[in-house]
């Protein structure tokens, strides 16, 4: 088993796409020695409200922002499927693909992690993937008590544990948390003020092209 790479999986809503997703991303394609990491963003969330932009639009900013780094992979499988966006439906789709034997990793936040027991089909996914999770540096918290006692037998310390077999455990990875939020560049556009720096200047070059994320203009009526 030690031959094969593990492929890591990051959804999300990416709306829009910025340098805190792709610097970790990174990081974790080094760390872990990954064969490439598949961005997927969702098609209607399951966990918040629908985004202001189409998933079209937001596929076409993580296609753009992912362009050019070797193992970066844009990966469109959940706009092709009708209805909520579940990552159980995703994982079992990407295992089919890949094969039995291909590690796989899904990577979450530490925030994502702590809501894991709210997922759908929480349960079943350590049956197609391994899980890893970001760590802030120096910040631990206490898990709930039905999602402590599901995944303590499944820990593993070792990032060579990942390609041993294909799925089933569970590792927490340090990474640099950019303090970046997506919330935050959206407000910064309706406001009219810049993002600048916190995301690819080609994202935000197609997002003023686009005309993304501003203040709803005001009818006439409103302004007599």
């Amino acid at each position: 088993m030690s031959g094969h790479h593990p492929i890591g999986i990051l959804g999300g809503t990416f709306d829009p796409i910025h340098y805190g997703h792709l610097r970790t991303a990174l990081e974790l394609l080094e760390a872990l020695e990954l064969a490439e990491v598949r961005f997927i963003p969702c098609r209607i969330p399951a966990h918040r409200g629908l985004p202001m932009v189409t998933a079209e639009q937001r596929l076409a900013l993580v296609r753009l922002a992912t362009d050019g780094q070797p193992g970066f992979v844009a990966d469109d499988r959940e706009l092709c499927r009708d209805g909520t966006s579940y990552m159980v439906d995703t994982l079992a789709s990407l295992r089919a693909e890949v094969g039995p034997e291909t590690p796989l990793c899904l990577i979450v936040g530490t925030d994502a992690f702590r809501e894991l027991h709210t997922w759908h089909r929480w349960q079943e996914l350590t049956h197609w993937t391994h899980i890893v999770v970001m760590q802030r540096p120096g910040v631990l918290q206490p898990l709930p008590p039905v999602l402590e006692k599901f995944i303590t037998p499944q820990v593993i310390f070792d990032v060579l544990a990942l390609r041993r077999k294909p799925a089933g455990g569970v590792l927490f990875q340090p990474v640099t948390q950019l303090n970046i939020s997506a919330t935050h560049i959206r407000a910064l556009l309706a406001q009219g003020q810049s993002p600048r720096y916190l995301l690819p200047e080609v994202v935000l070059t197609s997002i003023h092209d686009q005309r993304l994320y501003r203040p709803a203009p005001i009818p006439d009526s409103a302004t007599r």
